[in-house]
């Protein structure tokens, strides 16, 4: 729990009471590499603070394409939140790409903290407003920037990601083919 402790009073400063909460709340958890945490089409009661490895979120279309929403690594949170809040299944599955380690909270009771520690809320908010404007950056990153462009800075965004994931995730997150991904490669080394 030091991890997610570390991440929150970067921000804010939690009380005794509060971490206790945090504590009673949540299971910390070693996941191998490969484990589902979420298949889509099933109920979302979860959701996850990353405190070692690598994991991704992704969704399946009608033709059985893959389609890679979200990687999160440490300090990352990850679920399927449409599923949570609209009460809907799953849109979304959740997998392990290395050996991870996470620390697991029940989306509702997680919710209680915002009741019982007002002060959590600007945390939420805070990280609400930053996960809103990362995914509208992403979707004017996908209409406006080359294939190349969202490669470079898919690279500064996740530095070390490549050594955890398959070329097919990349070029599903990227929305490109894994042969347009090969041909960026080799562009990028001949520069």
């Amino acid at each position: 729990m030091k991890e997610l402790f570390d991440k929150i009073e970067s921000s804010i400063l939690l009380s005794l009471a509060a971490k206790e909460f945090l504590y009673s709340i949540s299971k910390e958890k070693a996941i191998p590499k490969w484990e589902i945490l979420i298949r889509q089409g099933q109920t979302v009661t979860k959701t996850f603070f990353v405190t070692a490895g690598c994991l991704r979120s992704y969704c399946i279309d009608k033709n059985g394409k893959e389609h890679t929403l979200q990687f999160a690594i440490k300090n990352w949170w990850i679920s399927d939140y449409i599923a949570i809040h609209t009460d809907e299944l799953a849109t979304l599955t959740v997998e392990c790409l290395t050996d991870s380690r996470i620390i697991e909270f029940n989306a509702k009771e997680l919710d209680e903290i915002h009741t019982r520690f007002p002060e959590f809320e600007s945390y939420q908010r805070h990280n609400l407003e930053r996960h809103v404007v990362s995914l509208h950056q992403r979707i004017l990153n996908q209409l406006q920037l080359t294939a190349l462009e969202r490669y470079d800075l898919f690279l500064r965004q996740y530095p070390d990601i490549e050594q955890y994931t398959r070329n097919y995730h990349i070029a599903s997150y990227l929305g490109i083919t894994q042969e347009s991904l090969s041909r960026i490669r080799v562009e990028k080394a001949k520069k």
